[in-house]
């Protein structure tokens, strides 16, 4: 893209907002950024964006500013449905997302891993495995480095490997990854895609430019993800927890195999004992990952040895400590009804556990079975507290904590030695808390101290 002297709009002043914008007047744009909050909110962004000659507008969208741009790049907190960028997409101004405008930059090849649940975990555990079979390798995207931050590190040589979500899929046109990944697709996010069928469409667009010499990784156990295979031109690979498969990787007995091709010989990639990794569903995400690595070319002995090594990430059913003969676990990333069943699915029983935040639009009837096996009480915070509680009224014994400081303190009261005190919110953050990372640091602290 010829970004010289072009005026160019950066709607939203997140992280990759931010990149974008100083990314832009490196590349010679006339850059302006427009975000919602007030000056006061963005006062530790203000000072560095001025001093680049980049223009600033906060407290709200002006039409003017959008209709004067040549190029609009917009953030992925932002909705496509905001009034401005409706009118402008109408007038035919051209709308890109961070991901689209890295991605036009970003050298080598791309690996692009998405799904409601385990993009994170499997994303960083692609890196790892690429790290140490020697390959050049960047890791970025929705993990929380913009992808356009990896743009002058990337080489001809050089792997992506990207973490990218429903709302940078929106905006993609000529993102093109050399591998796909699809892990799942559960309701999620459904308050900014509207319905299931348009999220899911949106996870789709992750192999929309993939041709015949490119790979689609797509899991064979989830109806939604599987509708994907018929959306695209790339070579499918498979993965499965549950039974063997024509192409890709599985468990069989007590081992995880990779079958090349249709009708080939399966390579045994590693004894499913050695995957350090909690929970029935992080065995799928390293299925996914030993599908990547195999396809990038890099050996069993290596996978094996990169996967044992592995540790939980940050946020996702991380281990926090021990009290009193009581575990804590923090799941803050577990953002909606899926991802908290299959946290809770993780443990036999005996869990007292902390929902709430901001909803969703979500379903939390969806999880009264499960509760009702394995929960010993729930704690409800945030302002989805009333509407959980109404939901899952005489599944469980339910306590109104309202903040995360009295659910840990009520939990640890009520916890007897051989429980699990569980933070797995099924709702965002947004109402309490900066981000799941916020949040999950204060429920370590608040353990910390007890």
């Amino acid at each position: 893209m010829d970004l010289k002297n072009k005026r160019v709009l950066v709607v939203g002043l997140g992280k990759s907002g931010i990149s974008a914008a100083h990314f832009l007047r490196e590349q010679g744009a006339r850059v302006t950024v427009s975000d919602s909050r007030d000056a006061v909110a963005l006062a530790g962004e203000i000072p560095a964006l001025l001093e680049a000659g980049i223009m600033v507008e906060t407290g709200g969208h002006g039409l003017l500013t959008f209709r004067r741009s040549d190029l609009i790049v917009v953030s992925p907190g932002v909705p496509m449905d905001t009034p401005e960028l409706k009118q402008v997409i109408a007038f035919g101004l051209p709308v890109i997302g961070e991901l689209e405008l890295a991605s036009r930059y970003l050298k080598g090849k791309i690996v692009a891993i998405t799904g409601s649940n385990g993009k994170t975990t499997t994303t960083t555990l692609v890196g790892e495995i690429l790290k140490a079979a020697g390959l050049p390798t960047l890791v970025g995207g929705n993990i929380g480095l913009p992808v356009i931050d990896l743009v002058e590190k990337s080489s001809d040589e050089s792997v992506s490997v990207l973490e990218v979500s429903s709302f940078q899929l929106e905006t993609v046109e000529k993102f093109h990854p050399w591998i796909s990944v699809v892990l799942n697709i559960t309701p999620d996010h459904l308050d900014r895609h509207g319905s299931f069928e348009n999220y899911a469409a949106a996870k789709a667009r992750i192999t929309e430019r993939q041709g015949s010499g490119d790979f689609l990784v797509l899991n064979a156990e989830d109806k939604a993800t599987q509708m994907v295979a018929g959306k695209t031109n790339a070579q499918v690979f498979w993965f499965s927890a549950r039974r063997p498969i024509k192409q890709g990787a599985f468990v069989h007995g007590e081992s995880v195999l990779f079958l090349p091709k249709e009708g080939g010989k399966a390579e045994p990639i590693m004894p499913v004992s050695e995957i350090p990794l909690k929970g029935a569903h992080n065995v799928e995400n390293v299925l996914a990952a030993v599908c990547v690595a195999r396809l990038a070319g890099v050996s069993a002995e290596v996978i094996r040895k990169a996967v044992a090594q592995f540790k939980a990430v940050e946020h996702r059913l991380e281990f926090v400590a021990s009290v009193a003969g009581v575990d804590y676990y923090n799941d803050s990333k577990a953002t909606n009804v899926d991802a908290t069943m299959k946290a809770v699915a993780s443990f036999d029983g005996g869990i007292h556990l902390i929902l709430g935040g901001k909803d969703k639009d979500s379903d939390y009837g969806q999880m009264a079975e499960l509760l009702r096996e394995r929960v010993k009480a729930v704690y409800t915070i945030g302002s989805a507290a009333e509407k959980i509680e109404h939901q899952l009224r005489g599944v469980v014994k339910m306590k109104s904590a309202g903040t995360m400081q009295v659910a840990v303190q009520d939990a640890a009261e009520s916890a007897v030695p051989g429980d699990v005190v569980l933070l797995a919110p099924a709702c965002s953050s947004f109402d309490q808390f900066e981000n799941y990372e916020h949040r999950g640091r204060v429920f370590r602290e608040i353990v910390a101290a007890l």
